[in-house]
């Protein structure tokens, strides 16, 4: 497991009946967490400093419930990189950050910053723009691209708030169709992220299943990639897809490009002294520049 252990402005202080309970700077917010299937050792409901908790609804969804005054949103900083992130509670029971993160964040800032040569990154899924900023800010140029126009403009905003105004193309389009139409303009990039969801629609109404279409994405991605590519990573939150899966399909996929897959359990410290599993990670490293 790669854990993300160098926040300050964020941590885990206990997790236990499904919920885990998170400082974001100075914001205490207790969210539900499937992989919390252990019990709490206090009541986090009653936390004094709480400020808000998201509780779901036994009919689907949920909502925030808010216990104490509050920034409708808010800034934290992960200073290791020098890069910085608006927080918001959202739905669904997000924030517009995943902080475990980091660990690829660092990891990517190395490869970039030693390959001794310019590199392109194309982002794909990529939300509010973690990786985005991360990959701008070691210097390459960065291609994010994200069906949903919000989750696009956050992104934006984050980027600028680390500091970074150029180096960044922002793309609001279904991930495949741009890659397909990357293909056919012959554009190639150096390096290729992507977070897919479990389960979504495209603009027509196509399905998307990850168990179903991510090998054949994938297949499709590496049309893009250039003969001498520094890495793919590909990120999972799905329930029960093991790292090794992700391990395969790069292995696979990659064939006749320099480097390996690798794979492995994402996690974050907690304050209880444990690690909290955040999905997995599987990324296809060029020796050559590793």
């Amino acid at each position: 497991m790669r854990i993300s252990e160098n926040w300050k402005d964020y941590s885990i202080i206990a997790t236990g009946d499904g919920y885990k309970l998170e400082r974001w700077k100075d914001v205490y917010l207790l969210r539900p967490d499937p992989q919390v299937i252990w019990s709490a050792q206090f009541d986090l409901f009653s936390y004094p400093k709480l400020n808000a908790y998201y509780k779901r609804s036994e009919k689907g969804g949920g909502g925030w419930k808010y216990l104490k005054p509050m920034p409708e949103e808010w800034n934290i900083a992960y200073d290791n990189l020098d890069i910085a992130f608006k927080i918001k509670p959202m739905g669904f029971k997000h924030t517009g950050l995943f902080p475990e993160q980091a660990v690829n964040w660092e990891k990517m800032t190395e490869l970039i910053k030693n390959a001794g040569r310019p590199i392109k990154v194309l982002n794909l899924f990529a939300y509010t723009g973690g990786a985005t900023v991360a990959c701008a800010k070691a210097g390459a140029s960065v291609v994010h691209v994200d069906a949903a126009k919000g989750m696009v403009e956050r992104a934006g905003e984050n980027a600028r708030l680390s500091g970074i105004n150029t180096g960044i193309r922002y793309i609001v389009d279904d991930c495949l169709k741009f890659v397909q139409r990357e293909i056919r303009r012959g554009n190639k990039y150096d390096a290729i992220i992507m977070d897919p969801p479990s389960y979504g629609r495209g603009p027509n109404g196509e399905m998307w299943k990850i168990e179903n279409d991510l090998f054949s994405f994938v297949q499709t991605c590496t049309q893009v990639l250039s003969d001498n590519p520094l890495f793919v990573l590909i990120n999972s939150y799905t329930t029960g897809l093991q790292p090794m899966v992700l391990k395969n399909i790069l292995t696979l996929t990659m064939r006749g490009f320099p480097g390996r897959a690798e794979a492995y359990e994402v996690g974050i410290k907690t304050e209880e002294g444990i690690s909290l599993p955040c999905g997995a990670g599987g990324m296809f490293i060029n020796d050559q520049n590793a």
